[in-house]
Protein backbone atom coordinates (compact mmCIF):
# COMPACT_ATOMS: atom_id res chain seq x y z
CA UNK A 1 0.00 0.00 0.00
CA UNK A 2 1.04 3.39 -0.99
CA UNK A 3 3.16 5.38 2.44
CA UNK A 4 2.79 9.17 3.27
CA UNK A 5 6.11 10.75 2.86
CA UNK A 6 5.80 12.02 6.01
CA UNK A 7 4.97 10.52 9.87
CA UNK A 8 2.60 11.76 11.80
CA UNK A 9 3.60 12.99 15.02
CA UNK A 10 0.57 14.16 17.14
CA UNK A 11 -2.73 16.44 16.70
CA UNK A 12 -2.77 19.84 17.99
CA UNK A 13 -5.23 23.27 17.21
CA UNK A 14 -3.99 26.55 15.65
CA UNK A 15 -5.92 29.27 13.94
CA UNK A 16 -6.03 30.52 10.15
CA UNK A 17 -3.58 33.17 9.34
CA UNK A 18 -5.74 34.85 7.05
CA UNK A 19 -9.03 34.66 9.36
CA UNK A 20 -7.58 33.62 12.95
CA UNK A 21 -10.65 31.15 13.58
CA UNK A 22 -9.63 27.96 15.55
CA UNK A 23 -8.96 24.64 13.23
CA UNK A 24 -7.11 21.45 13.31
CA UNK A 25 -3.66 20.63 13.20
CA UNK A 26 -1.27 18.03 12.24
CA UNK A 27 2.25 17.91 13.54
CA UNK A 28 4.47 15.64 10.79
CA UNK A 29 7.90 14.83 10.49
CA UNK A 30 9.25 15.39 7.04
CA UNK A 31 12.62 15.40 5.61
CA UNK A 32 14.38 15.27 8.97
CA UNK A 33 12.17 18.84 9.76
CA UNK A 34 8.67 19.16 11.84
CA UNK A 35 6.03 21.06 9.74
CA UNK A 36 2.73 22.33 11.49
CA UNK A 37 0.11 21.08 8.86
CA UNK A 38 -3.41 22.94 8.88
CA UNK A 39 -6.59 23.42 7.26
CA UNK A 40 -9.45 26.17 6.94
CA UNK A 41 -12.55 25.74 5.38
CA UNK A 42 -12.35 29.00 3.51
CA UNK A 43 -8.62 29.76 3.62
CA UNK A 44 -7.06 26.22 2.51
CA UNK A 45 -4.25 24.46 3.56
CA UNK A 46 -1.14 25.90 5.43
CA UNK A 47 2.41 23.85 6.37
CA UNK A 48 4.40 25.57 8.92
CA UNK A 49 8.43 24.76 9.42
CA UNK A 50 8.48 24.98 13.51
CA UNK A 51 11.56 22.90 13.68
CA UNK A 52 14.45 21.59 12.46
CA UNK A 53 15.83 19.26 14.91
CA UNK A 54 13.47 16.23 15.75
CA UNK A 55 14.58 14.75 18.38
CA UNK A 56 15.05 18.49 20.16
CA UNK A 57 11.77 18.26 19.38
CA UNK A 58 10.50 15.53 21.29
CA UNK A 59 12.92 16.18 24.14
CA UNK A 60 10.87 19.33 24.56
CA UNK A 61 7.84 16.96 24.66
CA UNK A 62 9.14 15.54 27.48
CA UNK A 63 10.94 18.21 29.67
CA UNK A 64 8.14 19.62 31.40
CA UNK A 65 7.08 19.99 34.94
CA UNK A 66 3.75 20.92 36.83
CA UNK A 67 2.35 24.08 36.18
CA UNK A 68 2.69 26.27 38.23
CA UNK A 69 -0.41 28.63 38.74
CA UNK A 70 -0.81 32.37 39.94
CA UNK A 71 -2.93 33.21 42.65
CA UNK A 72 -6.58 34.14 40.99
CA UNK A 73 -7.60 34.65 37.50
CA UNK A 74 -8.32 37.21 35.71
CA UNK A 75 -11.21 36.24 33.09
CA UNK A 76 -13.50 33.19 32.84
CA UNK A 77 -13.63 30.51 30.32
CA UNK A 78 -16.49 30.93 27.81
CA UNK A 79 -15.13 30.48 24.02
CA UNK A 80 -11.97 28.90 24.63
CA UNK A 81 -7.99 29.41 23.98
CA UNK A 82 -6.85 31.72 22.60
CA UNK A 83 -10.24 33.45 22.75
CA UNK A 84 -10.35 33.76 26.36
CA UNK A 85 -7.09 35.43 27.84
CA UNK A 86 -6.52 36.07 30.24
CA UNK A 87 -5.17 34.92 32.11
CA UNK A 88 -8.14 32.13 32.10
CA UNK A 89 -8.57 29.21 34.64
CA UNK A 90 -7.57 26.87 31.46
CA UNK A 91 -3.88 28.49 31.26
CA UNK A 92 -1.23 26.08 32.51
CA UNK A 93 1.74 28.66 33.90
CA UNK A 94 1.60 31.90 35.89
CA UNK A 95 3.76 34.88 35.41
CA UNK A 96 7.55 34.20 34.78
CA UNK A 97 8.34 37.46 32.84
CA UNK A 98 5.63 40.55 32.46
CA UNK A 99 5.49 43.71 30.51
CA UNK A 100 4.10 46.43 31.66
CA UNK A 101 3.40 49.08 28.06
CA UNK A 102 3.49 52.73 29.39
CA UNK A 103 4.08 54.25 25.69
CA UNK A 104 3.07 53.93 22.63
CA UNK A 105 5.79 56.68 21.47
CA UNK A 106 8.80 55.72 20.30
CA UNK A 107 12.07 57.62 18.88
CA UNK A 108 12.40 54.91 15.92
CA UNK A 109 10.13 53.45 13.43
CA UNK A 110 11.44 50.17 13.42
CA UNK A 111 10.20 47.97 10.11
CA UNK A 112 9.40 44.79 12.57
CA UNK A 113 7.84 46.33 15.48
CA UNK A 114 5.37 44.12 16.93
CA UNK A 115 3.58 47.09 18.47
CA UNK A 116 4.01 49.46 15.52
CA UNK A 117 5.35 52.10 17.93
CA UNK A 118 6.81 55.52 16.25
CA UNK A 119 7.73 58.98 16.75
CA UNK A 120 3.76 59.87 15.40
CA UNK A 121 2.10 58.07 18.49
CA UNK A 122 1.67 60.27 21.13
CA UNK A 123 0.23 58.07 23.49
CA UNK A 124 1.54 57.71 27.40
CA UNK A 125 -0.09 56.23 30.60
CA UNK A 126 -0.58 57.49 33.40
CA UNK A 127 1.19 56.92 36.26
CA UNK A 128 -2.02 56.10 38.02
CA UNK A 129 -2.91 53.48 35.42
CA UNK A 130 0.72 51.92 35.63
CA UNK A 131 0.03 51.39 39.10
CA UNK A 132 -2.78 49.69 38.82
CA UNK A 133 -1.18 47.00 35.92
CA UNK A 134 1.17 46.69 38.54
CA UNK A 135 -1.05 46.08 41.49
CA UNK A 136 -2.69 43.56 38.88
CA UNK A 137 0.68 41.73 38.87
CA UNK A 138 1.10 41.38 42.00
CA UNK A 139 -2.26 40.59 42.63
CA UNK A 140 -1.73 37.36 40.36
CA UNK A 141 2.04 36.53 41.53
CA UNK A 142 1.98 38.12 45.25
CA UNK A 143 5.72 38.41 44.67
CA UNK A 144 6.14 39.00 40.69
CA UNK A 145 9.56 36.99 39.23
CA UNK A 146 10.27 39.84 36.48
CA UNK A 147 8.17 42.94 35.49
CA UNK A 148 9.63 44.31 32.49
CA UNK A 149 9.16 48.39 31.73
CA UNK A 150 8.46 48.34 28.31
CA UNK A 151 6.76 50.36 25.46
CA UNK A 152 7.28 52.07 22.82
CA UNK A 153 10.64 53.19 23.89
CA UNK A 154 9.83 53.64 27.74
CA UNK A 155 13.15 55.68 28.77
CA UNK A 156 10.74 59.13 26.70
CA UNK A 157 8.25 58.36 29.11
CA UNK A 158 8.02 61.70 31.05
CA UNK A 159 7.73 60.41 34.30
CA UNK A 160 10.08 57.13 33.77
CA UNK A 161 11.98 57.62 37.23
CA UNK A 162 8.75 57.85 38.89
CA UNK A 163 7.63 54.50 37.49
CA UNK A 164 10.58 53.07 38.24
CA UNK A 165 10.37 54.01 41.90
CA UNK A 166 7.15 52.83 41.70
CA UNK A 167 7.79 49.55 40.42
CA UNK A 168 10.34 49.24 42.91
CA UNK A 169 8.00 49.81 45.78
CA UNK A 170 5.87 46.75 45.02
CA UNK A 171 6.80 42.90 46.04
CA UNK A 172 8.72 42.39 42.13
CA UNK A 173 12.28 40.53 42.38
CA UNK A 174 13.62 41.65 38.89
CA UNK A 175 13.09 45.05 37.33
CA UNK A 176 13.77 45.29 33.42
CA UNK A 177 14.19 48.09 31.06
CA UNK A 178 13.23 46.92 27.67
CA UNK A 179 15.33 50.26 25.61
CA UNK A 180 16.61 50.77 22.03
CA UNK A 181 19.64 52.75 23.89
CA UNK A 182 19.60 55.93 22.36
CA UNK A 183 18.64 58.07 25.53
CA UNK A 184 21.24 55.66 27.70
CA UNK A 185 24.33 56.50 24.89
CA UNK A 186 23.59 60.34 24.98
CA UNK A 187 22.83 60.71 28.64
CA UNK A 188 25.20 60.24 30.69
CA UNK A 189 23.40 61.94 33.77
CA UNK A 190 20.66 59.49 32.91
CA UNK A 191 22.71 56.34 33.00
CA UNK A 192 24.11 57.62 36.24
CA UNK A 193 20.76 57.95 38.05
CA UNK A 194 19.84 54.70 36.36
CA UNK A 195 22.13 52.62 38.51
CA UNK A 196 20.93 53.87 41.46
CA UNK A 197 18.40 51.06 41.06
CA UNK A 198 20.82 48.55 41.78
CA UNK A 199 20.28 45.69 42.58
CA UNK A 200 17.86 43.99 41.09
CA UNK A 201 17.36 45.94 38.43
CA UNK A 202 18.82 45.16 34.64
CA UNK A 203 18.42 46.97 30.96
CA UNK A 204 17.34 44.79 28.53
CA UNK A 205 19.12 46.12 25.38
CA UNK A 206 18.32 45.83 21.83
CA UNK A 207 21.21 44.74 20.14
CA UNK A 208 20.68 43.20 16.88
CA UNK A 209 23.85 43.46 14.35
CA UNK A 210 27.27 44.66 13.72
CA UNK A 211 26.41 45.17 10.25
CA UNK A 212 24.71 48.25 9.15
CA UNK A 213 22.39 46.11 5.97
CA UNK A 214 21.07 44.09 8.67
CA UNK A 215 20.44 46.89 11.26
CA UNK A 216 18.84 49.36 7.75
CA UNK A 217 16.13 46.48 7.32
CA UNK A 218 15.58 45.60 11.02
CA UNK A 219 15.94 49.41 12.82
CA UNK A 220 15.42 51.33 9.24
CA UNK A 221 18.46 53.49 10.73
CA UNK A 222 22.47 52.33 11.89
CA UNK A 223 22.67 52.25 14.86
CA UNK A 224 26.37 50.42 15.25
CA UNK A 225 28.04 53.84 17.31
CA UNK A 226 24.77 54.41 18.97
CA UNK A 227 24.82 50.89 20.66
CA UNK A 228 28.49 51.26 21.39
CA UNK A 229 27.94 54.51 23.12
CA UNK A 230 25.17 52.68 25.09
CA UNK A 231 27.27 49.85 26.26
CA UNK A 232 30.33 51.95 26.99
CA UNK A 233 28.01 53.96 29.35
CA UNK A 234 26.16 50.51 31.06
CA UNK A 235 30.25 49.41 31.42
CA UNK A 236 31.15 51.94 33.26
CA UNK A 237 28.27 52.05 35.83
CA UNK A 238 28.09 48.18 35.83
CA UNK A 239 24.41 48.01 35.22
CA UNK A 240 23.58 44.75 34.93
CA UNK A 241 22.28 44.23 30.93
CA UNK A 242 20.98 41.75 28.54
CA UNK A 243 21.96 41.81 24.77
CA UNK A 244 18.27 41.24 22.90
CA UNK A 245 18.94 40.06 19.30
CA UNK A 246 15.83 40.14 16.65
CA UNK A 247 16.99 37.27 14.26
CA UNK A 248 15.44 37.15 11.12
CA UNK A 249 16.66 34.28 8.70
CA UNK A 250 19.73 34.71 6.10
CA UNK A 251 19.88 38.44 7.87
CA UNK A 252 21.86 38.04 10.87
CA UNK A 253 21.63 34.78 12.30
CA UNK A 254 25.38 34.18 10.98
CA UNK A 255 26.35 36.77 13.76
CA UNK A 256 25.33 34.73 16.73
CA UNK A 257 28.52 33.32 17.18
CA UNK A 258 29.84 37.13 17.38
CA UNK A 259 27.23 38.41 19.83
CA UNK A 260 28.02 35.89 22.77
CA UNK A 261 31.57 36.78 21.92
CA UNK A 262 30.88 40.47 22.65
CA UNK A 263 28.95 39.94 25.15
CA UNK A 264 31.14 38.13 27.04
CA UNK A 265 33.83 40.65 27.00
CA UNK A 266 31.86 43.39 28.64
CA UNK A 267 32.08 44.13 31.99
CA UNK A 268 28.10 44.77 32.35
CA UNK A 269 26.32 42.26 30.16
CA UNK A 270 25.04 39.40 31.95
CA UNK A 271 23.70 37.48 28.83
CA UNK A 272 22.26 37.48 25.58
CA UNK A 273 18.46 36.73 24.26
CA UNK A 274 18.24 35.93 21.16
CA UNK A 275 14.53 35.90 19.53
CA UNK A 276 13.74 34.73 16.38
CA UNK A 277 11.58 37.31 14.48
CA UNK A 278 7.53 37.25 14.86
CA UNK A 279 5.41 37.81 11.83
CA UNK A 280 3.24 40.64 13.40
CA UNK A 281 3.28 44.50 13.58
CA UNK A 282 4.71 45.88 10.73
CA UNK A 283 6.34 42.89 9.28
CA UNK A 284 5.66 41.84 6.06
CA UNK A 285 4.35 38.34 5.42
CA UNK A 286 6.65 35.79 4.81
CA UNK A 287 6.74 32.17 3.38
CA UNK A 288 5.91 29.89 6.27
CA UNK A 289 7.17 26.75 4.65
CA UNK A 290 10.31 27.80 4.40
CA UNK A 291 11.41 31.50 5.56
CA UNK A 292 11.23 31.00 9.40
CA UNK A 293 14.24 30.79 11.18
CA UNK A 294 13.43 28.53 14.33
CA UNK A 295 14.27 27.83 18.11
CA UNK A 296 16.35 24.48 16.76
CA UNK A 297 17.98 26.81 14.28
CA UNK A 298 19.40 29.28 16.60
CA UNK A 299 20.18 26.94 19.06
CA UNK A 300 22.01 24.62 16.22
CA UNK A 301 24.05 28.78 15.43
CA UNK A 302 24.88 29.43 19.34
CA UNK A 303 26.49 25.67 19.56
CA UNK A 304 28.36 25.68 15.69
CA UNK A 305 29.28 29.58 16.56
CA UNK A 306 29.83 30.59 19.74
CA UNK A 307 32.80 27.62 20.67
CA UNK A 308 31.72 28.12 24.23
CA UNK A 309 28.26 25.78 24.59
CA UNK A 310 27.74 22.42 23.31
CA UNK A 311 24.55 20.79 22.48
CA UNK A 312 24.15 19.52 26.26
CA UNK A 313 24.50 23.01 27.77
CA UNK A 314 21.27 24.41 25.84
CA UNK A 315 18.10 23.05 27.30
CA UNK A 316 14.55 23.88 27.26
CA UNK A 317 13.19 25.43 29.77
CA UNK A 318 10.72 23.40 31.85
CA UNK A 319 7.95 26.03 32.45
CA UNK A 320 8.05 25.99 28.39
CA UNK A 321 10.01 24.05 27.31
CA UNK A 322 8.54 24.95 22.92
CA UNK A 323 9.34 28.59 23.36
CA UNK A 324 12.40 28.45 25.65
CA UNK A 325 15.42 27.46 25.60
CA UNK A 326 18.67 28.14 27.63
CA UNK A 327 22.69 28.04 28.88
CA UNK A 328 24.39 29.07 31.66
CA UNK A 329 28.29 29.76 31.60
CA UNK A 330 30.51 31.03 34.42
CA UNK A 331 32.85 34.18 33.90
CA UNK A 332 35.92 33.83 36.08
CA UNK A 333 39.73 35.29 35.50
CA UNK A 334 39.84 35.51 31.79
CA UNK A 335 37.76 31.90 31.15
CA UNK A 336 34.38 30.99 30.33
CA UNK A 337 32.99 28.12 31.84
CA UNK A 338 29.46 26.21 30.72
CA UNK A 339 27.85 25.26 33.71
CA UNK A 340 24.20 23.66 32.51
CA UNK A 341 25.56 20.36 30.76
CA UNK A 342 27.43 19.61 34.30
CA UNK A 343 23.95 18.54 35.93
CA UNK A 344 21.72 15.92 35.09
CA UNK A 345 18.78 17.76 32.81
CA UNK A 346 15.93 15.78 34.88
CA UNK A 347 17.21 17.80 38.48
CA UNK A 348 16.00 20.74 36.62
CA UNK A 349 12.18 19.23 36.87
CA UNK A 350 12.54 18.97 40.34
CA UNK A 351 12.88 22.31 41.59
CA UNK A 352 9.83 24.82 42.56
CA UNK A 353 9.32 28.45 40.68
CA UNK A 354 11.64 27.63 37.46
CA UNK A 355 14.55 27.22 40.03
CA UNK A 356 16.75 24.68 38.91
CA UNK A 357 19.03 22.59 41.84
CA UNK A 358 22.28 20.88 41.75
CA UNK A 359 22.64 17.34 41.45
CA UNK A 360 26.32 16.80 41.66
CA UNK A 361 26.42 16.09 45.76
CA UNK A 362 23.79 14.43 47.34
CA UNK A 363 23.94 17.02 50.58
CA UNK A 364 23.07 19.90 47.67
CA UNK A 365 20.06 17.89 45.79
CA UNK A 366 17.32 19.92 46.92
CA UNK A 367 18.84 23.24 47.04
CA UNK A 368 17.68 25.97 45.23
CA UNK A 369 20.15 27.01 42.67
CA UNK A 370 19.16 30.65 42.31
CA UNK A 371 21.97 31.55 40.31
CA UNK A 372 20.38 29.30 37.15
CA UNK A 373 16.93 30.95 38.04
CA UNK A 374 15.09 33.34 35.50
CA UNK A 375 14.36 35.42 38.39
CA UNK A 376 17.47 35.32 40.01
CA UNK A 377 18.86 38.60 42.30
CA UNK A 378 22.34 39.70 42.59
CA UNK A 379 22.32 38.51 46.46
CA UNK A 380 21.15 34.97 46.09
CA UNK A 381 22.94 34.20 43.02
CA UNK A 382 25.82 34.88 44.49
CA UNK A 383 25.73 33.65 47.99
CA UNK A 384 24.29 29.83 46.34
CA UNK A 385 27.22 30.24 43.60
CA UNK A 386 29.61 30.25 46.69
CA UNK A 387 28.24 27.50 48.29
CA UNK A 388 28.42 25.21 45.25
CA UNK A 389 31.63 25.94 43.41
CA UNK A 390 33.53 23.01 45.62
CA UNK A 391 31.25 20.76 43.22
CA UNK A 392 32.14 22.36 39.97
CA UNK A 393 35.67 20.95 38.32
CA UNK A 394 38.20 23.51 37.21
CA UNK A 395 36.89 26.13 39.67
CA UNK A 396 38.28 27.41 42.70
CA UNK A 397 36.43 28.51 45.44
CA UNK A 398 36.70 32.47 45.78
CA UNK A 399 34.86 35.40 47.92
CA UNK A 400 35.03 37.27 44.62
CA UNK A 401 32.10 35.67 42.61
CA UNK A 402 28.86 37.04 41.96
CA UNK A 403 26.15 38.00 39.74
CA UNK A 404 28.49 39.97 37.46
CA UNK A 405 30.32 35.96 36.98
CA UNK A 406 27.27 34.81 35.89
CA UNK A 407 26.55 34.99 31.57
CA UNK A 408 23.27 33.27 30.51
CA UNK A 409 22.18 32.70 26.57
CA UNK A 410 18.44 32.54 26.52
CA UNK A 411 16.58 31.94 23.19
CA UNK A 412 13.04 33.34 23.11
CA UNK A 413 10.72 32.29 20.77
CA UNK A 414 7.10 33.97 20.13
CA UNK A 415 4.19 32.16 18.38
CA UNK A 416 2.29 34.03 15.55
CA UNK A 417 -0.61 33.05 13.70
CA UNK A 418 1.76 30.72 11.26
CA UNK A 419 2.76 28.42 14.25
CA UNK A 420 -0.01 29.31 16.45
CA UNK A 421 -0.76 25.78 18.46
CA UNK A 422 -3.21 26.20 21.18
CA UNK A 423 -1.06 23.26 23.21
CA UNK A 424 1.91 25.17 23.62
CA UNK A 425 0.52 29.14 24.61
CA UNK A 426 -1.09 27.22 27.37
CA UNK A 427 2.16 27.07 28.75
CA UNK A 428 3.23 30.66 27.90
CA UNK A 429 4.94 32.56 30.90
CA UNK A 430 5.70 35.82 29.10
CA UNK A 431 2.93 37.63 29.61
CA UNK A 432 1.74 41.71 29.33
CA UNK A 433 -0.18 43.24 31.53
CA UNK A 434 -3.63 45.01 30.17
CA UNK A 435 -4.58 48.48 31.29
CA UNK A 436 -8.02 46.80 32.14
CA UNK A 437 -6.51 44.60 34.51
CA UNK A 438 -6.24 41.47 32.93
CA UNK A 439 -2.74 40.10 32.12
CA UNK A 440 -2.36 37.96 28.94
CA UNK A 441 -0.10 36.19 26.92
CA UNK A 442 2.34 37.72 24.95
CA UNK A 443 2.09 35.59 21.73
CA UNK A 444 -1.73 35.77 22.31
CA UNK A 445 -1.61 39.65 22.92
CA UNK A 446 -0.34 40.89 19.92
CA UNK A 447 -2.50 38.57 17.68
CA UNK A 448 -6.10 39.96 19.18
CA UNK A 449 -5.71 42.19 22.05
CA UNK A 450 -3.34 44.93 20.54
CA UNK A 451 -5.60 48.02 19.92
CA UNK A 452 -7.97 47.36 17.39
CA UNK A 453 -7.28 43.75 16.92
CA UNK A 454 -9.60 42.92 19.65
CA UNK A 455 -12.57 43.97 16.72
CA UNK A 456 -11.81 41.12 15.04
CA UNK A 457 -11.88 38.92 18.04
CA UNK A 458 -15.07 39.98 18.79
CA UNK A 459 -16.35 38.77 15.31
CA UNK A 460 -14.80 35.28 15.73
CA UNK A 461 -16.69 35.29 19.23
CA UNK A 462 -19.91 36.30 17.76
CA UNK A 463 -19.62 33.71 14.90
CA UNK A 464 -19.13 31.12 17.63
CA UNK A 465 -22.16 32.15 19.68
CA UNK A 466 -24.22 32.63 16.22
CA UNK A 467 -23.03 28.68 16.22
CA UNK A 468 -24.12 27.51 19.79
CA UNK A 469 -27.68 29.02 18.54
CA UNK A 470 -27.85 26.85 15.70
CA UNK A 471 -26.25 29.08 12.85
CA UNK A 472 -22.99 29.54 11.15
CA UNK A 473 -21.31 32.34 11.04
CA UNK A 474 -19.95 33.73 7.39
CA UNK A 475 -17.45 36.42 8.44
CA UNK A 476 -14.04 36.30 6.64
Amino acid sequence: MPNRPYIFYELTNSICSTCLRKVEAKVIFEDGKVYLVKHCLQHGREKVLISTDIDYYKKCRTFIKPSEMPYRWNTPIKYGCPYDCGLCPDHEQHSCLTLVEVTDQCNLACPICYAESSPKRQTYRSLETIEKMLDAIVANEREADIVQISGGEPTIHPQFFDILDLAKSKPIKHIMVNTNGLRIANDKKFVERLATYMPGFEIYLQFDSFEEKALLELRGVDLRDVRQKAIDNLNEYNISTTLVVTLKKGLNDHEIGNIIDYGLKQRAVRGVTFQPIQAAGRLEAYQPETDRLTLSEVREGIIQQSGVFSEKDIIPVPCHPDCLAMGYALKMDGKVIPLTGMMDPNVLLEGERNTIVFEQDESLKGRVFDLFSLNQTPQSSAIQLKDLLCCLPKVAPTENIGYENVFRVIIMQFLDAYDFDVRSVKKSCVHIAHPDGRIIPFDTFNLFYRDDKEKRLNEIRAEMEGTSNGSVGTKS
